[in-house]
């Protein structure tokens, strides 16, 4: 039995029948989870009807269908006539004598500071801080950028921008000036809240200059929001501090929305073109994450959520409203995870008694390589884990439940994207998990895999696709349709053809298997850099590993693979080359061995820390690398061109 077949945790009795799960099973009717599955299918109106009631979703007047699909099923119509503002699902625990004084949002800074907020005070500060926006002329309908990083303040824009009716784009808190021009100007956004600074190991960076340049080649932003300051270069505009903003009279209720109303238009970076606008609405996002939060984190109010992510890509919101929206406070990290040592997220866990830790894969190897400091804070707290953003081999998978989960909690294995909101795949804690799988898709999407004609694939890679709309998924990009439409229904048509390779075994789980368009054919067989990179990653000289097919007159692609090698192994180039051929000989096949194997102190990352392959199969074939707005340390770049060279 290899290790994707062994099981990394089974639920105790205990464990289902105390989970979110167990009381939707109960309330529906319904037997256990699979047919729980089925009814999301088979009759998503009560499904969702039931879930939406279980989470407390606060609506202003209620729905009157689950969907209107007369626009065709690209383009539909989630709980429709409804209306609500979502940010008064996340405020009702406000108003509820028992949760009003539980905490709501603990912000750590990377210099040790700590701030908090209450339900009650978190009300409290998004209604004054809307009613600022309103007198600085801020309107329903408006787009603004939000470029902040993680905490209290953050928190409190997106909602308070949601209060008013308005439309958030989150930036990254690491783009340059291009990218931040590019996502506001294709919005026509009239605004921005920024931050002047943030600190990054012990180092203040300053994003002033930054925000300077992009705002003379903005000329359709006429407001400039600063966090600590109330000053811009070169700006003609309305310029004041946020705090002046937020310390305004408390007015007007909140908004009251259609549910298809967007409250959000979130940019992916693509390999080609300019950035794509998801375009999400208060009555798609929210109510998909109320659902995940429920059914796969297995969140209950009280618990603790913390996740760090930065705020300009979907996880910052995500994470925000995974926690907020059921109750639990959400500790937020603003900050270099292994800063000062690697010990910082055990000791954050440790700190803040967190019970729900979410970690990117590439983050858990770096842990998982300085485990003797990484694991000095203690982790006792933690009763349920998630990773997500990437493929995680078996190997770290195992572990991350092993060492923060003490072999004892699950994790839970989380994938989707900006243009989905949350899950496609997931896992549930009422089934067994297996290293680096899905247990199941997640209720209410109809995923597949597929083969290039669209017909379904059991036991070999495919196109991970979707053969119905489902809630959650972007409502289209901002003012263009027919993008869209060729981004996700027209590859195979009728078909949402999401870009990533997975794999449906016959037991049921599902397993990532990398980007599609990071796919390797060797020896006439498609593979996902994903299985290359876990089977390297077995080596105990090797800290971190990507893979990538490179054009070859002869055999169509080869195989290159770059290495960080463990601290301290004394392994020569040669040596570990030889390692490498033999242990994929052994795993794999000798058709697999590696062309070639470059041993580099970077691998170029987001910084989410997603391995970016696209860049370095790029920067090593000599082309153009692309959009580099989410690349978070370019020295690596060079490390590339220079294996390249070797």
């Amino acid at each position: 039995m290899n290790d994707h077949q062994k099981s990394a945790w089974r639920p105790s009795a205990e464990d289902i029948a105390t989970s979110n799960v167990n009381a939707l099973i109960e309330r529906l009717g319904v037997q256990d989870y699979d047919a729980l599955l089925a009814c999301a299918s088979a009759e998503p109106d009560r499904y969702w009807k039931t879930v939406l009631d279980y989470c407390g979703i606060v609506w202003d007047e209620p729905y009157r269908a689950y969907a209107d699909l007369s626009a065709g099923k690209e383009f539909p119509k989630w709980f429709d006539g409804g209306k609500l503002n979502w940010v008064n699902s996340v405020l009702k625990w406000a108003d509820d004598p028992s949760t009003a004084e539980r905490l709501a949002v603990v912000a750590e800074r990377e210099d040790g500071s700590v701030h908090n907020v209450t339900f009650s005070e978190l009300k409290a500060r998004v209604a004054s801080f809307a009613a600022g926006l309103r007198a600085q002329g801020v309107r329903r309908g408006d787009r603004v950028g939000l470029l902040m990083e993680n905490g209290i303040e953050a928190t409190v824009t997106m909602l308070g921008l949601s209060w008013i009716g308005a439309i958030a784009v989150p930036l990254f808190s690491g783009f340059g000036v291009d990218a931040i021009v590019s996502r506001l100007s294709s919005c026509t956004a009239r605004a921005l809240i920024a931050t002047t600074g943030f600190a990054r190991r012990g180092k203040w960076v300053d994003a002033r200059a930054l925000v300077d340049e992009a705002l003379t080649r903005l000329p359709d932003i006429d407001t400039l929001i600063w966090k600590d300051g109330n000053e811009a270069r070169g700006f003609r505009g309305n310029v004041v501090d946020w705090s002046a903003v937020a310390s305004a009279a408390r007015g007007a209720a909140p908004e009251v929305m259609a549910s298809g109303d967007p409250f959000m238009v979130i940019y992916t970076s693509g390999t080609t073109g300019k950035p794509k606008g998801a375009v999400h609405t208060h009555g798609g996002f929210p109510m998909k994450i109320a659902h995940d939060s429920a059914v796969h984190f297995n969140v209950k109010p009280g618990d603790v959520f913390c996740w760090p992510a930065d705020m300009g890509w979907i996880a910052g919101s995500l994470v925000m409203s995974s926690a907020l929206l059921r109750g639990a406070t959400l500790v937020c990290y603003d900050g270099a995870p292994d800063f000062p040592d690697w010990s910082r997220m055990s000791r954050l866990i440790e700190r803040h008694c967190i019970t729900h830790f979410g970690s990117a894969p590439t983050l858990i190897r770096g842990l998982a390589a300085n485990a003797d400091v990484a694991m000095q804070g203690d982790v006792s707290s933690v009763r349920l884990l998630i990773t997500a953003g990437e493929g995680i081999d078996p190997e770290h998978f195992v572990w991350f439940q092993r060492a923060f989960g003490r072999g004892e909690r699950p994790v839970i294995n989380y994938t989707g994207g900006t243009e989905v909101s949350g899950a496609l795949l997931s896992s549930v804690v009422v089934k067994p998990i297996v290293p680096s799988g899905f247990n199941t898709s997640s209720p209410g999407v109809a995923v597949d895999v597929v083969d290039v004609d669209g017909h379904t694939l059991v036991g070999a890679i495919g196109e991970l696709a979707v053969r119905a709309p489902f809630v959650g998924m972007t409502q289209s990009f901002w003012q263009d349709d027919e993008r869209y439409l060729d981004s996700y229904w027209r590859t195979v048509p009728g078909i949402w053809v999401h870009g990533d390779l997975a794999m449906h075994r016959e037991d049921g789980h599902w397993f990532m298997l990398g980007r599609s368009d990071d796919t390797i054919k060797l020896a006439g067989k498609r593979v996902g850099p994903a299985e290359i990179e876990e089977v390297l990653l077995e080596l105990p000289e090797i800290a971190e590993a990507a893979a990538i097919g490179v054009d070859d007159p002869v055999k169509g692609q080869k195989l290159v693979v770059f290495v960080i090698p463990m601290a301290g192994a004394p392994v020569s180039q040669t040596e570990l080359e030889q390692t490498v051929a033999r242990h994929v000989d052994t795993r794999l096949g000798r058709p697999f061995r590696p062309s070639a194997l470059h041993v580099v102190e970077q691998l170029p990352k987001t910084r989410s820390s997603k391995i970016m392959r696209r860049v370095i199969r790029s920067v090593y074939c000599g082309r153009s690398p692309g959009d580099l707005s989410s690349l978070d340390n370019p020295a690596a770049i060079d490390m590339i061109r220079r294996a390249a060279q070797s």
